[in-house]
This record gives structure tokens, sequence and C-alpha cells, in this order.
């Protein structure tokens, strides 16, 4: 045992100069009061008795003298801060990682396995030593440190209690290095310290490999695991989307899958709502590993939002309840308003009729040229078949064979029966066509400019070519489709209806939902400095705007509501505010077996060790405390009459 605070020179001194001090006390001689009285025949008994009991009186005195010895003494060491010598030397510095990810919030260890893993984060805690400190981080889609490296025990259970279940995969290598960086340079500034990772997890985490390579973990770190879960029994919705029929928007498709990840066969009920209707009810029985898409066609009735629920029956047991609950929204129903500058061209007009939620305007070339700008202005795309004007409209716009200086893409050279040889499947104007064996007897090449989409092409060049010009984007086609068979194909009504939604919506791929762990870009009207996102618990926050999207880690599953503002923090949108949905929709998530080992790197993890909960070792709180206990019994006998 050695002194962290005082030196022993500066203790003895101390206790010494104290210890005097009370004893000259002590010594000195009682000054007796004269008391007049009338006989003294009558108190020479009571002076005899007096005499016998001095030798106890004595007594009485050395035993409080003892007493405010010991309270001196206790107060004393307390000051000098005693301690075992292996503490100050074996001190541990330690990094806490504790996945907070959707699979602990299963209920198979009671009431959740976070909530098992914040009680033994608390057990640590209380078994540190004096010289040991702790970081304590949550993991999961990021790594948050919920306070400093510290010894302060009330403190550290602060940052447990802070902790947070999320409806998102923990990432695990970015939590690992960020433990690593904490520990860095630890031994350089104290050669002493023990460094320390510690992993409270199910250890449902994956490989520690991300786009840096894998993780590597320093050979003086210490690595260990501390396991949290018993059961892998759970049936969760893994996939579930929505989309409107293209040419009936009122109608709507629905696509989900359920999987059993667990060992037993499980029945559940699953549940359809629409704008909160039930829509469908049906019960499902899984196998173990099974994975059952569901498939709804032709469906009608919701008009914004649905929502899937499962329910295990009677006698089944579902171990994640964050997975049983999935969340869509439909797109907007508006009109568009739609410009066609057209000689007259019977297939463009039939295909446009195709949807009602489109506002067509047929106009002349002539027309255009004389009223080219009131008629814009309020058009969300304008159509020009066959007529290039002579400058690009201020609006979101389809050129069919377009020629001239006014054309968004200049003409390479004449083509002779082109096809579509090579298709950017993958964009959104083409989602659902077939165009590989169109027929076209003529056309002309487009030359694209930096930055333009080359969408469709045939072995001569380009012939479809999306892109955007002053701020607006444009669909360029490079044949006249009455030179082809395209009109007399579904294709052709798709291409266009396709296109337009292209323009009027802010992401053509219309996204049902988001997934939760990822980094949401949701688009805000233009000009919006900032937005204000209300989660589903109702909770408000403000998130930065870029490049016209609001940008935001999004880790719980839900219904949100975006509102953009301007700089001065008012509401930018004139409208209702953006509505989103988010969901988990992760397989392996899912999979809720605890896993009994985790390995890093082909290092396998150690168990947790010399954390014992007993009494800490900063002895001077115990110190004080004997000095209380000291005071207190100094007080009872003082008014007892014991030791006076």
């Amino acid at each position: 045992m050695i002194l962290a605070g005082l030196s022993v020179a500066q203790l003895v001194g101390i206790l010494g100069a104290a210890s005097a001090l009370v004893t000259v006390l002590y010594l000195l001689k009682l000054r007796r009061r004269t008391v007049a009285v009338p006989f003294s025949k009558l108190w020479e008994k009571v002076l005899r008795d007096k005499q016998a009991s001095s030798l106890l009186s004595r007594l009485k005195r050395i035993l409080s003298l003892l007493l405010q010895l010991a309270l001196i003494t206790l107060l004393g060491f307390a000051i000098g801060d005693p301690r075992a010598a292996a503490t100050l030397s074996k001190g541990r510095h330690l990094v806490v990682l504790v996945d907070a990810s959707a699979s602990m919030q299963a209920t198979d260890v009671g009431p959740s396995r976070l909530l098992a893993a914040k009680d033994e984060v608390k057990k640590i805690i209380r078994g540190l030593g004096g010289a040991d400190r702790m970081l304590v981080a949550q993991m999961d889609a990021a790594v948050t440190p919920l306070g400093p490296m510290s010894s302060d025990t009330s403190e550290l259970d602060r940052a447990v209690d802070a902790i947070k279940a999320t409806d998102a995969r923990a990432d695990f290598p970015r939590a690992l290095r960020f433990a690593m960086d904490t520990l860095r340079g630890l031994g350089a500034l104290d050669s002493l310290a023990k460094p320390e990772i510690v992993v409270v997890s199910d250890g449902r985490l994956g490989d520690a490999v991300d786009a840096s390579g894998s993780v590597h973990i320093d050979n003086d770190v210490t690595f260990t695991y501390l396991p949290v879960g018993t059961s892998a029994r759970n049936v969760g919705i893994t996939e579930f989307s929505v989309r409107r029929y293209p040419l009936d928007k009122s109608r709507y498709e629905v696509m989900l899958e359920v999987t059993n990840t667990g060992p037993e066969e499980q029945d559940v009920e699953l549940s359809l709502y629409g704008d909160a209707t039930l829509v469908d009810l049906t019960k499902l029985r899984l196998k173990p590993g099974e994975k059952l898409p569901r498939f709804y066609p032709n469906l009608s009735g919701a008009r914004r939002s649905l929502e899937a629920k499962i329910q295990p029956l009677e006698g089944t047991r579902d171990d994640l309840p964050a997975d049983n609950h999935a969340y869509a929204l439909l797109p907007s129903l508006r009109r568009a308003k739609v410009l066609v500058v057209t000689p007259g061209n019977t297939y463009l007009e039939a295909a446009l009729l195709l949807d009602e939620y489109l506002d067509v305007t047929l106009i002349s070339p002539k027309d255009y040229a004389d009223n080219a700008g009131p008629a814009v202005g309020s058009s969300d795309v304008v159509i020009f078949d066959g007529a290039t004007p002579l400058s690009p409209p201020r609006a979101n716009a389809i050129y069919i064979d377009p020629r001239g200086p006014g054309s968004p893409v200049q003409s390479g050279g004449e083509l002779k029966t082109p096809g579509f040889d090579k298709i950017d499947r993958k964009h959104p104007i083409v989602r659902w066509t077939a165009l590989g064996d169109v027929n076209i007897a003529r056309g002309h090449k487009l030359v694209p400019e930096p930055g333009d989409k080359v969408v469709g092409a045939s072995e001569q060049g380009p012939i479809l070519i999306v892109g955007q010009r002053s701020g607006f984007k444009f669909v360029a086609m490079g044949f006249d489709v009455r030179d082809s068979d395209l009109p007399l194909r579904v294709a052709w009504p798709l291409l266009l209806l396709n296109s337009i939604n292209y323009f009027t919506d802010e992401d053509a791929q219309y996204i049902s939902g988001y997934l939760t762990g990822e980094v949401w870009r949701v688009p805000v009207s233009p000009g919006a400095g900032q937005a204000v996102l209300k989660s589903p618990d109702g909770v408000e926050l403000a998130i930065p705007v870029h490049e016209g999207r609001a940008v935001y880690l999004g880790q719980h599953a839900g219904f949100y509501e975006l509102t953009a503002m301007d700089s001065r923090g008012r509401n930018h949108d004139t409208g209702q505010p953006v509505v989103f949905a988010a969901n988990l929709l992760d397989a392996e998530e899912s999979a809720i077996e605890p896993a009994k080992e985790l390995v890093v790197g082909g290092r396998k993890a150690g168990t947790l060790a010399g954390f014992s909960i007993g009494m800490r070792r900063e002895v001077w709180i115990y110190l004080l405390l004997a000095a209380l206990v000291v005071t207190a019994i100094e007080w009872a006998t003082y008014h007892r009459r014991i030791t006076v």
C-alpha cells in the first residue's frame, strides 16, 4: 500500500501535530467551581464515593482521547489517499463498444438484449480499479462515443444509460477503427497503460472488412468479447416495395418477402394495410430458413401509405419485434401539364391519352413561335414533335427527331436502319420496355455533350440521349417514330410516360421506402437552406441541405416528415411537408442467433476477466466512512455519559 496523495513525511507531520494538540487538550486540568454548602459533614460521604470512582473517570477520559485520535488518524490517511501499489502500476484503458443494432432489440433475454448488455457494462464499471479508465461508445450504423475516457463511475453510468436501440445494422469495422484510434499512443504516454477493446454484442456483426480493407487489431491491445443472447427464433419482413401501374396510376402492386431465420417451423399472420385500412390478411407457415415472397397485383383503394405487419400465432414465438413492421409510400398523384408542339401526330396524341393524370395541350409550331413564353411558363413538360425551337425552352423537354441550332444535341449525320443495339436498362426512361427489336427505317446520329447520358445507341451511333441544359432536363430521340414500328408496341407509351415521370418526379426511380443505416438524400424544394425532420417518435431536428437534398443518416424505421426551411428558419414550402418511409429490411440482421465467439483478422476475442464487483481501490472513501462511524460512536457515548 502506498500513498497517492500526500507524501509519508507530510502525513506524519500532520498526524503528529493534530494528535499532540488533542492530547494537550485532554491533559489540561479541569477548572472546578467553588460551591458554598451549609454543612461540610453532609458531603464527606459524597467526596469519598467520588475518590473511589476517580480511576474509572480517568479510564473514561482515556477512551474519549483514543476515539479522537482514531478520528484524526482516519482523516489524515484519507487525505493521503492510500492505494495498493498494483492499482497505480496496472491501470487499464478500455474502450467498450456496445452493440445497439436492430438484433439487440431481441427479447430472448429479458427485457431485451440491449438492456442485458447495459447491465453487463455497469458490472464492469463497478469492478474498475482506481487507475482504470473507460470510454463507452454506442455501435450501430455509426459509432458514437458517449463521453470521454474517464474513471468517474457516475459519469460512465450516465453514458451507459444514454445508449438507445436503433433499427440498423452495426458498422463493426468503423467501430473497431474508432477504438484503435482512441487507444493509439497511450503506450507512448504511459508505459504502464494497458489498452483493451471490449465488444458487448450478440455477435451478429459480420466480417470486420470495409472499403479500406480488413481491420487489424494491434498485438499490444487486449481484445475481448462479452456475448449476449440465447435464442435464434425470429420471423421478419425482409423485402417490401410498392409501385403504381404506369398506365393506371389509381392502381398499384405490392411485393414483400417474409423470412423465417430461426431453426423451427413458425406460424404467423401477415396483415397489409392501405391508409390504415386492412387490405389483406393471410396466415402463413414457414419452414426453418424459408424465404416466402408475396405478390399483390392490381390493388386499389390506398392513396398514400401502405404498411405490412406480421404477428406470431399462438404456440409460436418471435424474439425480434423490430422486423415485424414495414412501411411504404405511394407516389403522390398530381396532374402534370404537358405542352405538345406538333403539326399533327396521332401516335403521339393517343399515347398521351393513356394517362388520365396528364393535362395535355396541343399547339402548332407556328402558334408556339408566337406564344412560347406564356405557354411554356405553366407547363411541366414540352414535347417537340419534329419541330425544334430556335432557342431551348425554360422547361423540361422531349425532342422527337430534333434538328437545327435550337436542338440540345447536334446531329452527326443520317443513319440507315438504325436499331437499339445498346441500351442502358438501368435508366428510368426505359423501365419495363423492350426496345432491342424495334425496327427503324431511318434516323440521324446524336452527338452528346459532356455530362449527357446515352440511353440507347445503334452500332452507328447514339439515337436516345438524356441530359440537362440551363437547369432543365431533356430527352432527345434521333428518329421520327412514324419511320419505325415503335408506335405499334407497348414500349412507345411507356417510353413517353417514363420520360414525363423522369421530369416531374425529383427521382424518377421512385423510392417507396429508404433503408435504415444508410445516408438518406431526400429531395427538397430548390433554394431551401436547411430542413426540419420529424422522426416517427415525434422528435424534430434540423438537418443540412446539400445540392437540393436533405442529408441524414437514418437509423429508425417508420414514417418521416421533412419540411424545407429558408435561411431565416421560415417554412420554405407553400405545400405540405415531404413524407417518406424507412425500413429495416435486412435478412442478416433478422438472423438473431448469437455468436459464441468473435474473430477479427484471424484473431479470436478473449474472455473478459479482471473485473470483480466489490470494494473500489480508492481506500480514502472507506476511511471517510470509518471516520463517520467513529464520530457517531463518540456522539452516542457522550450523550450516554460513558466517555465523560
